[in-house]
């Protein structure tokens, strides 16, 4: 793309207010338009086979449709538009999750301020930028050969069923514990995964391949 040439974003994330936040500081700048906003993966889709942005800015948990599972229909969308991963989690084994599946850029959202405007520039000009810190820690820590993200062999065990909708009396009859200690592990998961919501649960378990190893026993 030709530095001079005005770069067009489309913007996805599910709270409003983010999306107002990030349009007013992509819009400050001369060489950045926004020309459409999503609340999901799917709404993401359609904007982009719309208006065919330069770059689509996403965040990776959302309601709906896994972010890093729709990289691919992304760049059938469009093949020109190059996606920036916007995110909360700064955990490397997304980020890798992330750029393997298709994405140009991955940074954390507390560094949206400072650094997202060249973020952008740096992947709509054909360019992968990974937030220095981040960059950093994939360099330093080897890909996990384990559960992904520090997660115990039965703490992965219970996020595969949780995701596959068992219920904890379920889980727990399976794996010969209780109930109660089932709603532990969720706790114990939602804490280490910052996560907040089954949902989020459910697309890290996707993303991960943690659904399919359950269906495999």
């Amino acid at each position: 793309m030709n530095e001079s040439q005005e770069i067009s974003v489309v913007i996805a994330d599910d709270h409003p207010i983010v999306r107002e936040g990030l349009k007013t500081l992509l819009e400050a700048e001369d060489d950045l338009t926004v020309l459409a906003e999503a609340a999901d993966a799917e709404e993401a889709l359609r904007k982009v086979k719309a208006y065919k942005p330069d770059v689509l800015v996403i965040d990776l948990v959302m309601p709906g449709p896994s972010s890093i599972d729709s990289m691919p229909a992304f760049r059938e969308a469009n093949e020109n538009t190059r996606v920036m991963v916007l995110t909360m989690q700064s955990d490397p084994t997304y980020a890798r999750a992330a750029l393997r599946a298709g994405a140009s850029g991955y940074m954390v959202k507390e560094a949206a301020q400072t650094t997202l405007v060249e973020a952008i520039r740096e992947v709509a000009a054909g360019k992968t930028y990974v937030a220095p810190e981040l960059g950093a820690r994939l360099a330093r820590e080897p890909e996990e050969a384990g559960p992904p993200g520090g997660l115990s062999e039965r703490e992965a065990e219970v996020l595969g069923l949780v995701a596959l909708g068992h219920t904890n009396k379920e889980i727990g009859d399976r794996l010969f514990v209780s109930a109660r200690t089932v709603e532990a592990h969720r706790a114990h998961l939602q804490q280490k995964l910052n996560f907040e919501t089954r949902a989020e649960l459910v697309a890290y378990a996707l993303d991960h391949g943690l659904i399919d190893q359950q269906r495999g026993d």
